[in-house]
């Protein structure tokens, strides 16, 4: 625990100590502009080359197992398996399992409900049965 307030305490020594050096490499003109000190020579910036080459970005792609083709399936990504291309993107996966997952959450959030209010009605139902038991042991007791 006191370790812990160490280290907090240096981290916000050293978070002030960049504020000031902050605030110092800035200073009032008679304007009233702000205007950065930073110790580099003024020349105009030229405009940069544009690249002599170009990069091919490729998006590496993926061969489906059966399962995720599956997944991609239940998602909604394709209507059936012939429709799925013979390599997929990894984002197309990630998207398919996220829906996937997503929905699995909502059935799991159902079923909770509907067992609750399922343990609920089963409750009164046990609650009413022994009123019911209770009262005839009582009957019986005083007979």
């Amino acid at each position: 625990m006191g370790s812990l307030r160490g280290l907090r305490l240096a981290a916000g020594s050293y978070f002030r100590f960049c504020e000031r050096d902050a605030f110092s490499s800035l200073r009032l003109t008679r304007n009233s502009d702000l205007k950065r000190i930073n110790g580099f020579c003024n020349k105009p910036q030229e405009s940069p080359k544009p690249p002599t080459h170009t990069y091919g970005h490729r998006v590496p792609l993926h061969k489906p197992t059966d399962w995720e083709k599956k997944i991609l399936i239940w998602s909604g990504r394709f209507k059936k398996e012939d429709e799925i291309p013979e390599t997929v993107s990894f984002e197309m996966l990630d998207a398919a399992k996220n829906k996937v997952r997503v929905k699995i959450s909502y059935v799991m959030i159902a079923l909770t409900v509907a067992g609750c209010v399922l343990m609920v009605i089963e409750g009164k139902k046990a609650a009413k049965e022994t009123s019911l038991l209770t009262s005839l042991k009582l009957e019986r007791k005083l007979v």
